[in-house]
Protein backbone atom coordinates (compact mmCIF):
# COMPACT_ATOMS: atom_id res chain seq x y z
CA UNK A 1 0.00 0.00 0.00
CA UNK A 2 1.56 3.52 -0.78
CA UNK A 3 1.71 4.87 2.57
CA UNK A 4 3.72 1.90 3.91
CA UNK A 5 5.64 2.22 0.46
CA UNK A 6 5.99 6.45 1.31
CA UNK A 7 7.33 5.13 5.06
CA UNK A 8 9.53 2.56 3.94
CA UNK A 9 11.35 5.01 1.22
CA UNK A 10 11.53 7.34 4.25
CA UNK A 11 13.09 5.07 6.80
CA UNK A 12 15.89 3.85 3.73
CA UNK A 13 16.85 6.86 2.56
CA UNK A 14 17.61 7.75 6.45
CA UNK A 15 19.23 4.39 7.63
CA UNK A 16 19.93 2.35 4.76
CA UNK A 17 23.06 3.06 2.38
CA UNK A 18 23.82 -0.04 0.69
CA UNK A 19 23.57 -0.57 -2.51
CA UNK A 20 21.29 -4.05 -2.39
CA UNK A 21 17.65 -4.06 -3.34
CA UNK A 22 15.57 -4.24 -0.72
CA UNK A 23 11.46 -5.49 -1.33
CA UNK A 24 8.98 -3.15 0.46
CA UNK A 25 5.51 -4.61 0.78
CA UNK A 26 3.31 -7.02 3.02
CA UNK A 27 5.74 -10.02 2.68
CA UNK A 28 2.33 -11.68 2.30
CA UNK A 29 1.90 -14.16 -0.55
CA UNK A 30 -1.47 -14.59 -2.43
CA UNK A 31 -2.52 -16.04 -5.99
CA UNK A 32 -3.07 -14.21 -8.72
CA UNK A 33 -6.52 -15.82 -9.07
CA UNK A 34 -6.96 -15.09 -5.53
CA UNK A 35 -6.11 -11.58 -5.93
CA UNK A 36 -8.12 -11.34 -9.42
CA UNK A 37 -11.17 -12.39 -7.33
CA UNK A 38 -10.64 -9.60 -4.45
CA UNK A 39 -10.39 -6.98 -6.89
CA UNK A 40 -13.60 -7.73 -8.59
CA UNK A 41 -15.40 -8.01 -5.80
CA UNK A 42 -14.04 -4.75 -4.78
CA UNK A 43 -14.68 -2.73 -7.21
CA UNK A 44 -18.54 -4.61 -8.10
CA UNK A 45 -17.18 -6.23 -11.17
CA UNK A 46 -20.54 -8.93 -12.02
CA UNK A 47 -18.95 -10.31 -15.13
CA UNK A 48 -17.04 -13.71 -15.61
CA UNK A 49 -13.30 -13.83 -15.33
CA UNK A 50 -11.70 -16.16 -18.24
CA UNK A 51 -8.67 -17.32 -17.96
CA UNK A 52 -6.84 -18.04 -21.11
CA UNK A 53 -5.41 -21.90 -20.60
CA UNK A 54 -3.87 -22.16 -23.73
CA UNK A 55 -1.46 -19.34 -22.47
CA UNK A 56 1.67 -20.29 -19.97
CA UNK A 57 0.90 -20.14 -16.50
CA UNK A 58 3.45 -17.65 -15.79
CA UNK A 59 3.90 -17.01 -11.87
CA UNK A 60 0.53 -18.30 -10.15
CA UNK A 61 1.37 -16.81 -6.51
CA UNK A 62 3.14 -13.65 -6.19
CA UNK A 63 4.89 -13.00 -2.64
CA UNK A 64 8.09 -10.35 -2.12
CA UNK A 65 10.54 -11.52 0.96
CA UNK A 66 10.36 -8.46 2.87
CA UNK A 67 12.95 -9.53 5.46
CA UNK A 68 15.71 -7.18 4.70
CA UNK A 69 13.93 -4.25 4.93
CA UNK A 70 12.86 -5.14 8.34
CA UNK A 71 16.57 -6.48 9.45
CA UNK A 72 18.08 -3.39 7.39
CA UNK A 73 16.04 -0.44 8.21
CA UNK A 74 13.29 -1.38 10.38
CA UNK A 75 10.48 -1.19 8.18
CA UNK A 76 7.35 -3.37 8.46
CA UNK A 77 4.20 -3.00 6.41
CA UNK A 78 1.47 -2.01 8.92
CA UNK A 79 -1.66 -1.59 6.50
CA UNK A 80 -3.39 -4.70 6.17
CA UNK A 81 -3.73 -6.09 2.60
CA UNK A 82 -7.16 -6.34 1.75
CA UNK A 83 -7.56 -2.67 3.39
CA UNK A 84 -4.77 -1.55 1.53
CA UNK A 85 -6.81 -2.51 -1.90
CA UNK A 86 -9.66 -1.41 -0.62
CA UNK A 87 -8.23 2.19 -0.34
CA UNK A 88 -6.53 1.65 -3.36
CA UNK A 89 -9.91 0.89 -5.06
CA UNK A 90 -11.85 3.66 -3.67
CA UNK A 91 -9.11 6.32 -4.56
CA UNK A 92 -8.82 4.82 -8.05
CA UNK A 93 -12.57 5.15 -8.27
CA UNK A 94 -12.82 8.61 -7.04
CA UNK A 95 -9.90 9.87 -9.17
CA UNK A 96 -9.03 7.95 -12.16
CA UNK A 97 -12.24 6.29 -12.52
CA UNK A 98 -14.38 9.26 -13.33
CA UNK A 99 -12.47 10.24 -16.14
CA UNK A 100 -12.63 7.46 -17.76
Amino acid sequence: YVDDAAAGIVLATERYSKSDPVNLGSGMEISIKTLTELIAEMTGFGGEIMWDTTQPDGQPRRALDTSRAEQEFGFKATTDFREGVQRTVEWYSATVGEKA
